[in-house]
Order: C-alpha cells, then structure tokens, then sequence
C-alpha cells in the first residue's frame, strides 16, 4: 500500500475530507521521520516499534572489480512488528518465537 492509497482507503472508510487526511496523514509521518532524525524511539501499541540502527564504517569490496571500498557509518531505520500485529497476520496462530521485550 502507497501513501496515496492510504489516504484513499481513509477517505473512503470515514468519509473525511482527502485534503484533511492528506495533512494528518504527512503531519503523522513528517513526525515519526523527526523523531528518528532525533535517535527517539517509536512505540506503537499492538503495531510495531521504529528504532534508528547505527553500523559502523568498514571496507567493503566492489563485486564488479574487486576493489577495496570505504564505506562510512551509517544510520538505518528499523522496525520491529508487535506480537498483536504478527499474531493478526497469521490469524491469530500463535508462533514458536517467544518475545520477551515486548
């Protein structure tokens, strides 16, 4: 699902205005991008967590040529899926996988 779709499927389930959950919907995400811009986590309740990842810098090779290549630190967002959200995917089947972090 694209963001455009998104707003759509708001519009056409809640019958608001596009232009207004168009706003609501980049005020949401402007939000999120700055908060992990800040390296604050994010917790959404029964969805999932968004955290920044840092790796550090390594040689790494050009598969090409083979050459050496420097690659500097770099920061990346990740997302961990909430045990709600994983369980409503799989219909409510619980897995072997025990997360005790959440």
């Amino acid at each position: 699902m694209t963001k455009s779709q998104l707003i759509e499927a708001i519009v056409a389930s809640r019958g608001f205005p596009r232009k207004a959950v168009e706003v609501a919907v980049n005020t949401i995400f402007d939000g999120m991008v700055e908060a992990l811009q800040h390296d604050e986590r994010i917790e959404i309740r029964g969805f999932g967590n968004f955290t920044v990842r840092r790796y550090k810098e390594y040689v790494g090779r050009n598969p090409k040529t083979g050459d050496k290549v420097h690659v500097p630190e770099k920061l990346m967002p990740f997302f961990k899926v909430g045990k709600e959200l994983r369980e409503r995917i799989n219909d409510g089947q619980v897995d072997d996988y025990d997360d005790d972090d959440e």
